[in-house]
């Protein structure tokens, strides 16, 4: 099993999972948190529109604080679930994991809620569709 700086390992698979490159980097040569960001709201939209079944608008991110750096090579983990829902949107819990290239260890990086709204043709709120257990995604056989 994977050594990791934090008690417990998200569950399921990743919704994104990418190896951040030299292009990604800051002055600093950190991977920019911004490309972070925009990885975890690539995620967060993948789920909402799986739920939303059709087009939905990232509308806010709340509390998202970073607790390490991400370093070129290092491979990231975005993980989410839909952990609230309304009438029109969703709140997305997403968490970031890093992997050092080469190794096993794993820890978190970030996390924060993404909130979504789900959007008709002319970009307006809709209702979110009635959904059972049976619309979640499956997670495929590793």
């Amino acid at each position: 099993m994977p050594s990791s700086s934090s008690a417990v390992l998200p569950e399921g698979v990743p919704t994104i999972r990418v190896v951040a490159m030299p292009s990604d980097t800051n002055p600093a040569g950190d991977i920019f948190g911004g490309w972070i960001i925009s990885q975890m709201d690539l995620a967060a939209g993948t789920t909402a529109a799986f739920r939303a079944n059709g087009r939905a608008a990232t509308v806010a991110i709340n509390g998202l604080v970073f607790l390490e750096p991400v370093a070129v090579g290092d491979e990231v983990s975005i993980y989410t679930h839909i952990a609230k829902e309304g009438r029109t949107s969703m709140t997305i819990h997403v968490q970031t994991w890093r992997r050092a290239r080469h190794t096993h260890k794993t820890s978190k990086v970030t996390e924060g809620d993404f909130t979504f709204v789900a959007l008709d043709a002319n970009r307006r709120p809709r209702p979110l569709p009635t959904h059972t257990p049976t619309d979640a995604p499956v997670d495929p056989v590793v």
